[in-house]
């Protein structure tokens, strides 16, 4: 039996081949159009899911994982393992973290041999991914809980996230700004750039183009890596080739020890709309 099991939620954004390859367990949260509810990742691919965004973008609702879906998520991993690490979308940001340790409580009146770690991100997307995947790393390397949680610590403290929003469209959803704002933003075709701050989203620039958006990030990102080796996640919201353009950039121009594309959860659109593009990154110094 393994020593430890990771288990992350769907906002992380990590790739089917990743999820696979370390045998995470992924957590898909729920969104509703009209009347239906959807899981993310399970019932929907994350471009079906922003086709049916575009249909009706109004009627498009999110909705947290409940704690009855992470009690069976802790079951069916203590199947193989007798630790599990749950990693969460922030506290500030999501419910998640709530609905995972609620389930904990439950499952270890169940299962009181297991060991579990609720572990607040205090970040999301592909930031959060690459915690998750250092902590599905510790675990591969058959490292003890205490281990892979400093691996996945060590990690929260470098990883950085910006994305930049093709429409202001919806952004007041975020909770950041009036909904006036968002929309005033929207019709003087001004696009944010936004970050996360001790576990909470901020705006940290602007950009009146996509061409110009992308500037920011790469010279934002540069002031923070430099010349040194760079982990990298492009993630993009029905926008592949854009992503793309955007990898290959990265790829020329910084000192990557891993670059991977990714796509955001459609959960994200909620708020960011769609022709979103995202760095996730973090510096081996």
């Amino acid at each position: 039996m393994a020593s430890v099991a990771v288990v992350v939620d769907s906002i992380a954004c990590l790739t089917r081949e990743m999820v696979e390859q370390y045998g995470v367990k992924v957590l898909p949260l729920n969104f509703y159009v009209g009347d239906r509810i959807y899981r993310d990742w399970v019932d929907v691919t994350p471009s079906e899911a922003y086709e049916l965004f575009l249909k009706d973008p109004d009627s498009f609702k999110t909705s947290s994982v409940s704690p009855g879906e992470c009690l069976e998520a802790y079951r069916e991993v203590s199947q193989k393992a007798d630790n599990i690490i749950c990693i969460t979308v922030s506290t500030k940001i999501s419910a998640v973290n709530n609905s995972a340790t609620e389930a904990k409580k439950q499952v270890l009146e169940e299962l009181p041999r297991l060991s579990i770690e609720v572990f607040d991100s205090r970040t999301c997307a592909a930031a959060e991914g690459f915690i998750a995947l250092a902590a599905a790393r510790a675990a591969s390397e058959g490292k003890d809980l205490a281990e892979v949680v400093k691996a996945a610590e060590e990690v929260r403290e470098r990883a950085s996230f910006l994305i930049f929003l093709d429409t202001m469209r919806h952004v007041y959803r975020s909770g950041r700004i009036p909904k006036i704002a968002s929309q005033a933003g929207s019709l003087l075709s001004v696009r944010p750039i936004l970050t996360t701050a001790s576990g909470v989203l901020h705006f940290t620039g602007m950009a009146r183009s996509k061409k110009s958006g992308v500037e920011k990030l790469l010279r934002m990102m540069r002031e923070r890596v430099g010349s040194n080796p760079v982990h990298v996640a492009v993630t993009h919201a029905y926008t592949p080739d854009d992503a793309e353009a955007l990898k290959e950039r990265i790829s020329s121009e910084f000192n990557c020890s891993e670059l991977w594309i990714s796509e955001f959860s459609p959960l994200m659109a909620y708020a960011c709309g769609t022709g979103a593009l995202g760095v996730a990154f973090y510096s081996e110094d």
